[in-house]
């Protein structure tokens, strides 16, 4: 009974081409060689390797760009958050003010320091700033610098540093206190109860270069050495003359060595010469000479 004969085997490549059926190796005659059919795990890897995968690459492609634009979501969404914030910190009605306190005054009043102030009131704490209330008060001599403080929900503090006077100028029958610039800071009827001393010429003095020797002066002078002064006067810059409420006499010269000078006149006015048991009593003084303060003599 003559054999059946199988159909000839086609077999894939790697690659997915098509390998034609490996010649006989016998001669003819001899016995047939014939091809197996592939496996069913080849015929599985066969199929997977002829697959290309574009559609998920293009997948992935669109998921990445749409990830890609939500850190400025983000960026946004919180810029937009802290715009709110900082309208409503602003802006608050809470926040405005309703109280403005006062302190460090002693030439200037209370009364008049808050009235500059009047149009402060109903702004928010968060919109005032130091060089606006600086501005404010300018008009007041008697300020020279100022700092603020605020404390919620509507309250103000201005702290008050004032120019110093260290004279009085007669100006009819009143007398005007003046700093080292000659600024007038305020009037009293009284001149003693200020506690500075007098300079002659009245406010007609002011700017006059005797005038600014003398100021420079007393404005290095200790508040204490002041107070026990009741005038000063200069024949020129260079021999400025002070008189001490006691009647003594104080000889500066001039500009130099001022810090030096102070030193010497307050050591002197506070250690006067004291009586020695069984010694004659020491002479009174009658002049403090500081014009070489290294050297002072008192007579």
């Amino acid at each position: 009974m003559p054999s059946k004969r199988r159909p000839p085997v086609v077999r894939y490549g790697s690659q997915g081409e098509e390998q034609l059926p490996s010649a006989p190796l016998s001669s003819p005659g001899s016995a047939k060689v014939s091809v197996l059919p592939l496996s069913a795990e080849e015929s599985e890897a066969t199929a997977r390797a002829q697959v290309l995968n574009f559609p998920a690459k293009k997948e992935r492609r669109g998921q990445g760009s749409g990830r890609r634009w939500l850190p400025w979501l983000a960026a946004a969404v919180v810029l937009v958050v802290v715009a709110v914030i900082m309208a409503v910190v602003l802006f608050s009605p809470a926040l405005a003010v309703k109280t403005i306190t006062v302190d460090g005054t002693k030439l200037a009043t209370n009364a008049s320091v808050e009235t500059a102030l009047a149009s402060l009131k109903g702004k928010s704490l968060t919109q005032i700033s130091q060089p606006q209330v600086q501005q404010l008060l300018a008009k007041l001599p008697q300020v020279e610098s100022v700092s603020i403080e605020a404390r919620p929900p509507s309250t103000l503090l201005v702290h008050i540093i004032e120019r110093v006077p260290v004279a009085v100028l007669k100006n009819g029958n009143k007398y005007v206190l003046v700093d080292p610039q000659g600024t007038q800071l305020g009037v009293t009827a009284n001149p003693a109860t200020a506690k500075l001393p007098l300079i002659d010429g009245g406010t007609a003095a002011i700017g006059q270069v005797t005038f600014s020797a003398i100021t420079a002066v007393l404005a290095s002078l200790p508040a204490g050495v002041r107070a026990q002064l009741q005038s000063a006067s200069a024949k020129s810059p260079s021999a400025v003359e002070l008189l001490l409420t006691s009647g003594q006499k104080v000889y500066w010269g001039d500009a130099s060595e001022m810090a030096l000078k102070s030193k010497v006149l307050q050591t002197l006015l506070k250690n006067p010469p004291k009586a020695v048991l069984g010694k004659p009593d020491p002479a009174p003084i009658n002049v403090y000479d500081v014009s070489s303060p290294r050297h002072p003599v008192t007579r």
